[in-house]
């Protein structure tokens, strides 16, 4: 029978100081950077201060003047002349080669770019006139970067020089965008390095990313504003750009690179970031509410958790699963730090919660105490999916009850309601000035699907879901995530039908899909540029009886706007029936990791 339903059971920083001929913000002080040098940049002001200008007789200065003026002409001059440009792969270099980044073009079809092509020559003066000053460079945070599937957070000066001098244990190469080299190579306060493979140039930030893809061992830098979620983006130290726990203001984060004139300096604004997290499965009855509350733990207790390792393995449990023995390893609040610091926070509610509930010691049968529901909302949740194969559990009025009781706790639900029409309208949330619309379904259990006139939960339908996403579109959405319950429990493998619903909810306009049911940690999939998880896994849940089922994913999404701009996967392990605890993905977590990415060959190009 299946088991889902057998219940008895950050360091130093590596900030770069170097001289600016620009003026810029001053950060504040703080972050442990003493003065009397310069906060933002670490410059002694001494140190940079031009040096007092000398008389000289007329002759000479009228001699300088003309130095000057030919200098400045010809430097005009070679700013209009083309560079060079490598191919997609990369173009490794050595000391000694450059890379000057090439002019920004004029936008296609500009005016100001046609009127350069069309325009006849004009007369020439009767003097020459004086050039016009150089323009400022412009500011653009950069940020490390490696391949996806990754398990680093964090790289720093240190690890950059290990690269480029060939002693690093983990990468192999830095990879930079060609015409961004040398900026970012001034702003690290490196020179290119003397054996050429170390330092390989790309054409464009594609096709970086797409190196990393294919060779993971390499670092790279990209401009902020060209970061998307196909690479890993790295902290610098203990800060980072990206993830809940990000800066939020561009004079916090300590790379930023100086480049030509073209770019708009507000590319990139770290304030307009917003996180979702998204968690598997929720259970609150059976063993949890055995850990919760004959137990004595409490409803904080779930999420509570830390960090935790597996010390062992031993035979076997009695569905013939090999278990883990594990311990944690502190920083105990972890899990509830991530949840309450994300602005967005969602999961699945596998069960009802009645005014009325059963405990159920067994059986898949399930209902929860509505007591414990403030647990969730101590935590942070925001949103409970009710589309599932249990809703109904507790009968038609325990689900309007179980609606009412999360409501009371100030969550949003969707995906069920007194009606068909109810149970299909969107969770709308706000977030990072973006409208979240989530849409939430069940592919599972019929017998629970909601009619015109029948309580119950949202059917997963082609024709549902166009018009529900046109509606939720219609009524302001920014950003829409279907959250539909669907596939085979115990397979993480995503099969042919169930992959052919996911495409349709992207082609029907859907931003992203996260499933659940599997009580696995399932495939990813991109698709048409948009992500799919088939299933997180459990999150809350008492299934003890295999390691499988005692581990998932949490996602943490970086947003700019209504644009996914980063991803992260987190492995977990549960612990006393009911407790998730943060494993490490370069370590014991690689294990669930794995999982999904076996799963996802041939889905994920990243």
């Amino acid at each position: 029978m299946p088991a889902c339903h057998a219940g008895d059971r950050r360091f130093e920083s590596g900030r770069v100081r170097h001289k600016r001929f620009f003026l810029r913000p001053v950060r504040p002080p703080g972050r442990g950077v003493p003065p009397p040098v310069d906060i933002r940049r670490g410059v002694n002001r001494a140190v940079w201060q031009n040096p007092p200008v000398k008389t000289r007789p007329l002759l000479a200065a009228l001699g300088v003047l003309v130095a000057v003026l030919v200098v400045t002409v010809l430097a005009a001059f070679a700013a209009t002349l083309p560079y060079g440009a490598p191919t997609g792969s990369g173009i490794a270099v050595g000391a000694g080669a450059s890379s000057a980044p090439a002019p920004a073009a004029s936008p296609a079809g500009s005016s100001a770019a046609a009127g350069a092509a069309s325009a006849p020559p004009a007369a020439a003066p009767s003097a020459s006139p004086m050039p016009s000053p150089a323009a400022s460079p412009v500011e653009i945070a950069i940020v490390p970067v490696t391949d996806f599937r990754a398990p680093q957070t964090s790289t720093n000066l240190r690890e950059i020089q290990a690269i480029l001098a060939g002693t690093s244990g983990r990468y192999q190469a830095l990879e930079l965008v060609a015409a961004e080299a040398d900026a970012i190579l001034e702003e690290l306060g490196l020179a290119r390095p003397a054996v050429a493979d170390r330092l390989v140039l790309a054409g464009d930030a594609d096709a970086l990313a797409a190196n990393l893809a294919t060779t993971p061992k390499r670092l790279g830098f990209l401009r902020a504003d060209a970061l998307g979620p196909s690479v890993r983006a790295l902290g610098w130290g203990v800060d980072s750009l990206f993830g809940v726990g990000r800066v939020t203001n561009q004079v916090d984060w300590p790379l930023v690179a100086a480049f030509r004139a073209g770019t708009a300096p507000d590319a990139f604004d770290p304030s307009a970031t917003w996180t979702l997290f998204a968690g598997g499965d929720i259970l609150l009855d059976r063993g949890v509410y055995k850990t919760l509350v004959v137990e004595g733990k409490g409803e904080d207790f779930p999420f509570g958790g830390g960090t935790a390792e597996i010390t062992s393995r031993y035979c076997c449990s009695a569905f013939g699963w090999e278990l883990p023995r594990a311990r944690r390893t502190g920083n105990a609040g972890a899990f509830r730090d991530l949840i309450e610091g994300a602005d967005l926070a969602i999961a699945n509610f596998e069960n009802p919660a009645p005014d009325r509930f059963r405990w159920h010691t067994k059986g898949t049968v399930f209902s929860a105490d509505p007591a414990l529901i403030e647990g969730l909302a101590d935590a942070g949740i925001d949103y409970l999916s009710l589309a599932n194969n249990h809703i109904r559990d507790a009968g038609g009025q325990g689900l309007l009850q179980t609606i009412a009781n999360i409501r009371r706790e100030g969550i949003a639900v969707s995906g069920a309601g007194k009606d068909l029409a109810t149970a299909r309208k969107p969770g709308l949330l706000e977030a990072g000035g973006q409208t979240v619309a989530i849409l939430a379904y069940d592919a599972i259990a019929g017998y629970y699907h909601a009619t015109a006139d029948k309580i119950g939960s949202a059917p997963l339908t082609a024709s549902i879901v166009r018009a529900d996403i046109r509606a939720a579109r219609k009524a302001g959405a920014d950003v829409v995530i279907a959250f539909p319950h669907w596939g085979t429990e115990y397979r993480s493998k995503p099969f042919a039908a169930q992959q052919n619903l996911a495409r349709m909810i992207i082609d029907s306009g859907a931003d992203m899909v996260i499933g659940n049911h599997a009580h696995w940690a399932a495939a990813m999939e991109v698709y048409e540029g948009k992500p799919i998880w088939y299933a997180l896994g459990n999150f809350v849940f008492d299934q003890t009886w295999s390691e499988p089922t005692m581990e998932g994913i949490t996602l943490e999404l970086t947003f700019s706007g209504a644009d996914l701009v980063q991803v992260r996967m987190r492995p977990h392990l549960i612990l006393d029936r009911s407790q998730p605890n943060f494993l490490d993905p370069a370590a014991d977590g690689k294990i669930v990791l794995g999982q999904v990415f076996s799963a996802s060959k041939g889905l994920l190009p990243w």
